[in-house]
């Protein structure tokens, strides 16, 4: 087999889904709805084939690593389209392809009912998924910076893909305002690094490392690439949602339910885990910037997942585990155990994706109302949503020989063999966050599709439902769906083929792809040729939880065995317990637990006051320095100097208008005097 992989195959990969989106939006109006979904479709599964055929060659030891197009040169600095593509890359490539894949299929089922913009719609999506693409195989820090923004780009139009909405535009606004804060950090490392490297091309960057590493940022003792990969992660903040920059997240969730699969599960999000993984050859000279990554990370995991126990609305519940799942990767790109964090990205992408996708076969079920507290008993009515979303949900709290288990437990034995400032406050979080992860996870199990049917009788009063029948807009006459259509009475049914197929599928690895790939990721060779994994970095002097790892490893099924004895599983297993004591056996006492410990729940419910810090401090006090600027520095200082300068000119032109006479003597007169000037000034200086 080459060694070199087909140049064209791989620019085929993001190009098919842009050809589709291209297709789907321009000229929707004239292919229809069929047409729209089976050309994006037809592009995103080309993509998903050829990402395969890709990932099969790399595993046999193809790589590329080459510019394709340059687009022009400043001096010495090149500005190029470059793809880089190893294990990392091709798994990515997988990663995204297939998700997309199932979720352009299951869209079909979900916008059934849109009336306007399912063409848009579809274009949207693959557009997003071009994009996506060319930031995981970029190979220089200009194609990466096109790729974050693109993403950046399509989710703000998908976010606000209602936008009739107030709360979507709200929403889309949020989320692309809270991004360009972290791309603001993430384009100062990117500048700093092509300062002081003259090259935005990986390979030349990571060749001249170690000698950025001796270097101190100007006018300060901070190293250079603490300050560099801070300000990289600071973008990565944005992107994946960490605390603080975590807020647009949740709020995205006014976007269709295929969207928040899509973004959440394994693509946007994501996109910080796998700069970071990418960028550990300079990562992994700082420990200052590990440490920041570790806490952060940790605060995301632990307090992220207590927001989930709160939540009523489905989609915000599986939203904050989102978050808190994140928060795990980010601990572990922390602790050097860039293998672990990337292991269960790969997972949580298939578990993550299938619980977002069940929630919304629910969501279609109930009619479009999203809160937990007008269902249960669902179950019986929509057999096939329901056991997937229960192996779903087994994966993501851990439970051993399902695929969550695997890069759970692994994130989690990986911080304890840290000795880096900030670990031990990291294990604390992770290990805790097993039951709160449980708690969350089953508590929406428990509320969903088991206990009364909740849905017969009238809504939860403090439920959007609800709300509106206190108003005498009942669900029967008036109630809204995420669509803006009315519906009558009914009774939940299971979702059409398009909607079920995409979640067996997804169910699938959710469940075995952890055992599968944990020994090869891990411990074997998988990672072995690659810019981000030389054996090097990632067993270092300094960072050997990997290697101790693999000297306890004994394969899959030993570790499932072995689990039994940890911590992990039996703290998932008392979240479960709690769980179904809490919301099956006595229903009646979380709103007095609630009640008891009402400063606590008040906390919770409005999100730790993130969003009023943000408007007050923030959103407030950028207004008042825009209004200061515009006030003192625009009127004052440069309309003062533009205004002053035309008065000036002006009475100047009305000094020099009295010496415009018109006649001819009296210019020669003025020459003459002029002259006799001249003459005066240069025999004085010459006498000198």
């Amino acid at each position: 087999m080459s060694t070199t992989l087909n140049e064209n195959l791989l620019l085929a990969v993001p190009l098919a889904p842009l050809a589709g989106s291209l297709i789907a939006g321009l000229l929707g109006k004239a292919i229809g709805r069929k047409g729209a979904h089976s050309v994006t479709i037809l592009g995103v599964f080309i993509s998903f084939i050829l990402s395969a055929i890709v990932y099969n060659d790399v595993i046999h030891g193809a790589s590329f690593n080459a510019t394709i197009y340059e687009w022009m040169n400043v001096g010495s600095l090149k500005m190029e389209v470059g793809f880089l593509v190893d294990t990392l890359t091709a798994m990515m490539m997988v990663i995204v392809t297939f998700v997309s894949l199932m979720v352009h299929v299951y869209t079909i089922g979900y916008m059934a009912d849109e009336e306007v913009g399912y063409e848009r719609f579809f274009s949207y999506i693959s557009l997003f998924t071009f994009s996506m693409l060319m930031l995981v195989m970029s190979n220089n820090f200009l194609q990466l910076f096109f790729g974050w923004e693109a993403v950046g780009l399509v989710s703000y139009l998908l976010i606000g893909f209602y936008f009739t909405r107030e709360s979507a535009i709200y929403a889309n606004m949020k989320a692309f305002i809270v991004n360009r804060v972290g791309d603001f950090g993430f384009l100062l490392g990117i500048g700093l690094l092509l300062a002081f490297s003259g090259s935005l091309n990986y390979t030349d960057v990571f060749a001249q490392s170690d000698k950025l590493a001796t270097m101190t940022f100007p006018g300060t003792d901070w190293g250079l690439l603490s300050a560099a990969c801070i300000c990289l992660f600071i973008g990565a903040m944005g992107k994946s949602a960490q605390f603080p920059l975590h807020v647009w997240l949740p709020d995205s969730m006014e976007g269709p339910t295929p969207i928040s699969a899509l973004i959440h599960a394994a693509t946007m999000v994501t996109a910080g885990i796998f700069m970071v993984t990418r960028m550990s050859p300079l990562f992994e000279h700082s420990d200052a910037a590990l440490s920041f990554v570790t806490v952060i990370g940790a605060i995301t995991a632990l307090f992220m997942g207590f927001l989930g126990v709160v939540q009523n609305d489905i989609k915000r519940v599986v939203a904050y585990s989102t978050l808190s799942q994140l928060g795990y990767m980010t601990v572990a790109l922390g602790v050097s155990a860039y293998p672990v964090a990337v292991f269960h990205l790969g997972t949580h992408a298939f578990f993550k994706a299938l619980l977002f996708l069940g929630a919304g076969s629910v969501i279609i079920g109930m009619h479009h109302d999203q809160d937990m507290r007008n269902m249960g008993g669902l179950a019986k009515y929509m057999p096939i949503t329901w056991i997937t979303s229960l192996l779903g949900s087994l994966a993501l709290i851990g439970t051993p020989f399902f695929s969550g288990f695997y890069s759970k437990d692994s994130i989690i034995d990986a911080v304890k063999l840290s000795h880096l400032p900030g670990s031990g406050f990291a294990y604390f979080a992770v290990v805790a966050s097993v039951f709160v992860t449980a708690l969350y996870s089953f508590r929406m199990y428990f509320l969903v599709f088991h206990g009364p049917e909740r849905f017969r009788g009238p809504k939860h009063p403090d439920s959007p439902m609800g709300q509106a029948e206190a108003h005498g807009h009942g669900h029967d006459d008036h109630g809204h769906d995420d669509h803006g259509h009315g519906h009558g009475p009914h009774i939940p049914h299971e979702s059409p083929w398009v909607v079920t197929l995409p979640l067996i599928l997804l169910a699938i690895p959710s469940v075995i792809i952890g055992a599968i790939m944990i020994g090869p990721m891990l411990y074997g060779d998988f990672f072995s040729h690659g810019v981000a994994f030389d054996k090097v970095i990632f067993i270092s002097e300094h960072h050997e939880a990997l290697k101790e790892m693999a000297e306890e490893f004994h394969g899959w099924f030993a570790m499932g065995l072995h689990s039994v004895a940890g911590l992990p599983v039996w703290l998932a297993l008392a979240g479960v317990v709690v769980a179904w004591f809490l919301y099956m056996k006595r229903p009646d006492l979380p709103p007095v637990i609630a009640k008891r410990f009402g400063p606590i729940y008040t906390l919770l419910d409005n999100k730790y006051y993130c969003d009023k810090i943000n408007e007050v401090v923030f959103a407030k006090g950028a207004v008042a320095i825009g209004r200061g600027l515009w006030k003192e520095g625009d009127v004052v200082v440069i309309d003062g100097i533009v205004n002053g300068s035309a008065r000036f000119m002006g009475w100047f032109a009305g000094v020099i208008r009295f010496l415009q006479s018109g006649y001819i003597y009296h210019y020669a007169f003025a020459m003459i005097i002029g002259m006799l000037g001249l003459l005066t000034l240069f025999v004085t200086l010459g006498g000198k």
